[in-house]
């Protein structure tokens, strides 16, 4: 059985394969059949406890003494289908996943024999997860593990594949007596929280009824999990993400990552080298670039060469990123910042790292480091390639005791 890792991926050996999640609280396991573009192809695609069947996907209930799963027979999946992911979400309304380890296991459908178990890392506010996805890939069907959170709840998962969410009718649809306008109206009890997708009561939506919920209040839309680019640059926090998607396309274009520091003291130069690691999906080294080799990957990677000594306003150095012509293999960045002199990161003052888009200049994302740790080498963010196709920056800025970027190699992936 295999331990699988974020965005690491194994063949399937059966062809029906049944992915269950489990987790020290009850969850509700739902799978989503899409096509080349990322989308459902109708509603009907969208399998969970109150529409159990599609073709060749079908949810079974664990019936609280097991955990739920979405069986997946390949040969009954349609041509047009090019993945089903599997998506988890805390049973009791408004729960999120701080404290609690999912864990799937992918299982020989007929046997029950666990084939692999993915638990996702560092979760926190999500609401709903896609823990792994099932996919073909020239003829083979094959399993990737995930991870990817959602703090909108399984509702926001769905409508991001293209399921159609039923809001609830405004109170205005319905005709109200006029009345006089109240003098400082006290507040309204709060309503009791229902639960999207609920077992004992009706879920939030049903692509199988088209009878419309009763009419009550509508509440405000729920904010979109991810940040993304749409108001403007971005200013992260340590293990905050972004989403590189503007106007709802993925950023696939050229970026230039800027990295700068100043010395801590004046007149005392400092140092430091700037480099990106690139991983493969399995947390393997592709190549690092750095002063020594300013060009990998096919020069989709490009280093601007080295500064001897921080002086200076603007970015001490740059590492110019095409996204778009990365090899498929790439899925993972890794940025960091090593004292190859050997002075230390207390020594340096107002390090930070900011990703401009190259063809503009406009600077879309800026982390700034705060406090210093007596180390030589720090992580400042990271780039990951979603299983969607998008990428997310995360500001990591975490330290190391590393001059080189060799030594950052194994940090760094684990960082991922």
């Amino acid at each position: 059985m295999t331990a699988m890792t974020p965005g690491s991926n194994i063949p399937l050996s059966a062809p029906r394969v049944a992915v269950d999640v489990a987790a020290p609280v009850r969850l509700d396991v739902s799978g989503l059949l899409l096509t080349a573009d990322g989308k459902v192809r109708s509603d009907d695609d969208f399998i969970f406890y109150n529409q159990p069947s599609g073709p060749g996907v079908t949810y079974r209930s664990g019936g609280g003494a097991a955990p739920d799963a979405i069986v997946v027979d390949t040969a009954a999946v349609p041509p047009g289908i090019e993945r089903i992911v599997v998506t988890a979400s805390p049973d009791a309304a408004g729960q999120t996943f701080q404290g609690v380890e999912p864990t799937a296991t992918v299982r020989d459908g007929d046997s029950g024999a666990p084939l692999a178990t993915f638990t996702p890392p560092r979760l926190g506010a999500e609401t709903a997860l896609v823990v792994v996805e099932v996919y073909r890939r020239n003829g083979v069907w094959k399993v990737r593990a995930v991870g990817q959170g959602y703090a909108n709840g399984l509702a926001g998962i769905a409508t991001d594949f293209g399921v159609s969410v039923d809001e609830e009718p405004a109170a205005a649809q319905a005709p109200a007596a006029p009345v006089a306008p109240p003098v400082a109206p006290p507040a309204p009890p709060a309503p009791a929280p229902t639960r999207a997708f609920a077992n004992s009561a009706p879920p939030a939506f049903d692509p199988r009824t088209a009878a419309a919920p009763p009419a009550a209040p509508a509440a405000p839309p729920a904010p979109s999990g991810k940040i993304n680019l749409d108001k403007g640059r971005v200013n992260l926090q340590k293990n905050q993400t972004v989403s590189l998607v503007k106007g709802g396309r993925p950023l696939l274009s050229r970026v230039k990552m800027g990295l700068g520091w100043e010395p801590a003291y004046r007149g005392k130069d400092i140092d430091l080298d700037a480099s990106v690691i690139a991983y493969g999906p399995q947390r393997n080294h592709l190549d690092s670039c750095y002063f020594g080799k300013l060009k990998i990957l096919n020069e989709s990677i490009v280093h601007s060469g080295d500064n001897l000594t921080g002086e200076g306003a603007g970015d001490d150095e740059v590492i110019t990123v095409d996204l778009g012509r990365l090899p498929a293999d790439a899925t993972g960045l890794v940025f960091t910042v090593n004292s190859f002199s050997g002075q230390k990161f207390t020594e340096v003052a107002k390090a930070y790292c900011r990703l401009i888009d190259a063809a503009s200049g406009e600077e879309l994302v800026r982390f700034d480091l705060t406090g210093a740790e007596p180390q030589t080498g720090v992580m400042m963010a990271k780039l990951i390639r979603q299983f969607s196709g998008e990428w997310e920056m995360t500001a990591i800025g975490d330290f190391v005791k590393s001059r080189t970027v060799r030594g950052m190699v194994k940090p760094a992936a684990q960082a991922l």
